[in-house]
Parts: C-alpha cells; sequence; structure tokens
C-alpha cells in the first residue's frame, strides 16, 4: 500500500540535493556542477516523485473525505492555476530552470517580481488541488509529504549561494 513512498521520498531527496549547485560547482568545476544538478533534478528527482504521486493517486485507500462538485471545480482550477503559474514562471528563468549556475543572477522580472518562489507556490496550489480531487489517505499523505519537501527545496536553494551572492544578500 505505501510502496509510492520509495519513489516519492527518493525524488523529493535528489530533487533537494540539486539545490546545491555551487556546492558541486566549488567542487568539481562549474560545468560538472550545472550537470549533476541536472541529473539529480531532471533525470531522476522529478521524475521519480511525480511517479510516486502517480502512484499515490493509484494506490486503494480510505477517503479523507468525499468529492463534492464545488471541491472537484475548486481542485481543477488550483491545479489549473498552479500550472499556469508554472509556465510563467519557467519563462521567466529560462535555461536557469534546468541548468543553474553559480554564474546566474537573481530573477526579479515576471512573477519573479511579485513572489519568491513562483515554482513552489504552483506546487502547492496543485498538491491541494489533487487532494480536492482524489481526498485519500495515500494522496494526502503524498502531498503532505510534498509540502514539507517545497518548505526544505526552498531552503537548500537560499542556502547554497556562492560567496559573492552571499555578500550581495541581505
Amino acid at each position: 500500500m505505501l510502496l509510492f513512498l520509495v519513489p516519492l521520498v527518493l525524488g523529493f531527496a535528489l530533487d533537494a540535493a540539486s539545490a546545491f549547485t555551487a556546492g558541486f560547482s566549488r567542487r568539481w568545476g562549474e560545468r560538472r556542477g550545472q550537470q549533476v544538478t541536472f541529473i539529480l533534478r531532471n533525470v531522476f528527482g522529478i521524475p521519480l516523485w511525480v511517479v510516486g504521486l502517480g502512484l499515490a493517486v493509484r494506490t486503494r485507500s480510505l477517503a479523507v473525505f468525499s468529492v463534492t462538485p464545488v471541491a472537484e471545480v475548486v481542485g481543477w482550477l488550483l491545479l489549473a492555476g498552479g500550472s499556469a503559474i508554472q509556465v510563467f514562471a519557467l519563462f521567466a528563468l529560462r535555461s536557469r530552470a534546468a541548468m543553474p549556475s553559480t554564474r546566474d543572477t537573481l530573477v526579479e522580472q515576471g512573477l519573479y517580481a511579485h513572489i519568491r518562489h513562483p515554482i513552489y507556490a504552483a506546487i502547492l496550489l496543485e498538491f491541494a488541488g489533487l487532494v480536492l480531487l482524489k481526498p485519500t489517505q495515500a494522496v494526502a499523505l503524498a502531498c503532505a509529504i510534498g509540502f514539507g519537501w517545497v518548505l526544505v527545496q526552498a531552503r537548500c536553494e537560499e542556502t547554497d549561494r556562492t560567496p559573492m551572492e552571499v555578500r550581495l544578500w541581505p
């Protein structure tokens, strides 16, 4: 029943490890640091946790509450809104989303001018929407772990700065 936790938690862990681009770059050089980040996040991390989330949706478990038409509409709106926010945020980041570099500057345009972590905010909306659409214990647990991962991931990214960035940040 809880097999979905294996790819979910492993994916979140690998994705969180991908936040240390500056550390990888200091150890192995800029290009290898980018490659390690790319592989951890895009080859293993994201695909694994998405598979885990998909398995949670397919896992038979008790319902937390019954789906009402209002919950269903709100769930779809949260999923659509989260997806739209992700698209706009990725457009603002461009290639930095897939291959971050220690040379990247802070993005201050688009959604990043108003929200500190728009991609993570969007993922939180999508997790909430998923729970409204499929309110089972398995999905609720997967999304609760996802909420925790988003908090850890954002913090990891904020602490992984090059010495120059540390001086520039308040």
